[in-house]
């Protein structure tokens, strides 16, 4: 009976001893399973930044071609000089703006819009339909509130963005857009804000 009652405990003690060994064996596979939260953490971090940087470039894209396009309108469609004259300085400078944008692009393999994008293109269909002084109101509005968009993307990627080479031509070309933003509210003043929704 008694050497019964031993063989009974010993096999309790190994079952215990085996459980325990296969919990810990559990354990360790669960840790090497997961991801360190720091190496996590930091890739995340990184796409992040890269997308900031990206979603920048590319909005810049955009509206600096828009500015060409409406540029262009103005100088067909306005009725005063000082509009013809903005819209074409807008040509100009964007155009440059643009040429640099796309090799800045092409060195951090993004691949910037063909075509502007459907916001800015509804914008330039509407004002496309106008013509004379109605124009140069929804021209110069339009400008206004444009530049004054921009500025701010400039400055935030110019203060916080990551990519060194993006951020130090944002700030090269701050100044340029600050000028235009207030060349364009001296225009608004010129020929009167619109006084409804066109």
């Amino acid at each position: 009976m008694r050497n019964r009652i031993m063989f009974m405990a010993l096999v309790a003690a190994t079952s215990v001893t085996m459980l325990s060994a296969q919990a810990q064996r559990d354990t360790a596979t669960q840790k090497n399973d997961m991801p360190t939260p720091k190496s996590s953490t930091a890739a995340q971090k990184s796409n992040m930044a890269m997308s900031g940087d990206q979603h920048f470039v590319m909005e810049t894209a955009n509206a600096s071609m828009a500015e060409v396009e409406l540029g262009k309108l103005a100088q067909a469609r306005g009725a005063n000089p000082s509009v013809k004259a903005f819209g074409q300085q807008m040509v100009t400078d964007h155009s440059k703006a643009n040429d640099e944008l796309k090799q800045l692009a092409s060195s951090k393999k993004i691949t910037l819009p063909s075509a502007i994008d459907a916001a800015h293109k509804a914008v330039r269909d509407r004002l496309a339909k106008l013509s004379g002084a109605a124009f140069d109101k929804a021209y110069a509005d339009e400008m206004v509130k444009g530049h004054q968009t921009v500025v701010a993307s400039f400055k935030q990627e110019a203060e916080g963005g990551t990519d060194a080479e993006i951020k130090a031509w944002a700030n090269k070309t701050l100044p340029t857009i600050e000028k235009h933003l207030q060349q364009a509210q001296d225009l608004q003043k010129t020929v009167g804000p619109t006084t409804s929704n066109q």
